[in-house]
């Protein structure tokens, strides 16, 4: 029985494969976000984007594209012109300035020279805002994929005991998941944040407590349905235990649900994060993600300083879209109803 199961299995997941590798947009997409993961871990690992907080060009550099800007008007000032002035009669320290300038040349240490511009600019600091877009898809991405992961677990499991086992138990999970959804979803997110520390531990936290109820309901609706089938009463007939029933038998039959539920919450909780680091209540000040970068920018587009807005944007624009058409490719691969088109 174990082998034809894994047969089964493995026959299922063989499909789902070569309906994906049918869809072209599917197969681009996932090459895209691929790329995107590769970049995070080359962050992670200190590869990449190590020095984001290195100020290796002037404050707010413009990208290379752009080339240097003149300076603004009104930036120097012109000698005043007249008769010569012996500043010994207004200032009597002023014969000692250039014996006190050419002794402190004896201490001034050399600062490393900085660039006029940069590939996509700099910002106030004149920090490089690749390298910050970089180390910022990695805060924003291992969000939305560790959040993804814990919520997808707490709803799995919370819809599973609801489902199978149903009664007191199924009662009481139903009005935790009552409690939670009476309550609109931002604020819920807003409340938990105004309690926690910042950082990106807490984020994780916040958005998992909050985003598991939809997985719930879906997983005890499959619970429900799968729970009463052949292969179960078979597997309960032969003196399976109900865990056993649940997460080996019933688990790998919905597994499915589990997972385009998982790829569909990493794109929510990315742009979740977005929001509360950019409202300052997600990452710590002394961390980058997407939100914080958007919040600088706000600052310096006011002052007609665009790059850094229009890197993070185009970065965090061509992900999303990225996963959200490989979700849909995903779906649409694990779909049941399409086994039987085999």
């Amino acid at each position: 029985m174990n082998a034809a199961l894994s047969s089964s299995s493995g026959g299922v997941w063989a499909a789902s494969w070569r309906r994906l590798k049918t869809d072209r947009v599917g197969i681009v997409a996932m090459a895209i976000v691929a790329a995107f993961l590769l970049l995070v871990l080359l962050a992670a690992t200190g590869l990449v984007a190590a020095g984001w907080q290195r100020e290796v060009g002037v404050p707010n550099a413009p990208p290379g594209v752009v080339g240097p800007q003149p300076p603004e008007d009104g930036s120097a000032i012109a000698a005043p012109k007249g008769p010569n002035v012996d500043l010994s009669d207004i200032d009597p320290l002023a014969p000692r300035y250039a014996e006190w300038a050419e002794r402190a040349k004896a201490f001034k240490t050399e600062a490393a020279p900085r660039s006029d511009t940069l590939p996509l600019g700099g910002d106030r600091l004149g920090r490089d805002v690749l390298a910050k877009v970089v180390k910022g898809a990695e805060v924003s991405i291992f969000v939305g994929l560790a959040a993804a992961l814990a919520a997808t677990l707490i709803g799995t499991v919370l819809g599973a005991l609801s489902g199978f086992f149903g009664g007191r138990v199924g009662d009481v999970l139903e009005w935790v998941y009552n409690v939670f959804t009476a309550i609109p979803n931002i604020l819920l997110i807003f409340a938990f944040a105004a309690i926690v520390h910042r950082g990106v531990g807490s984020v994780v936290l916040i958005l998992a407590l909050t985003g598991w109820t939809g997985i719930y309901r879906l997983i005890r609706a499959e619970f429900i349905k799968h729970r009463v089938r052949e292969y179960v009463r078979a597997a309960e007939a032969i003196g399976a235990s109900p865990w056993s029933r649940m997460f080996r038998h019933i688990l790998p039959n919905v597994s499915h649900v589990a997972l385009v539920q998982l790829s569909l919450h990493v794109v929510g909780f990315i742009k979740s994060e977005v929001i509360l680091s950019y409202l300052g209540l997600g990452v710590g000040v002394d961390q980058v993600s997407w939100g914080t970068m958007l919040s600088e920018a706000q600052n310096e587009l006011i002052l007609g300083y665009w790059w850094q807005l229009a890197a993070v944007t185009a970065f965090m624009a061509v992900f999303v879209t990225a996963f959200a058409l490989f979700t849909d490719a995903l779906r649409d691969a694990l779909d049941p109803k399409l086994r039987g088109l085999e």
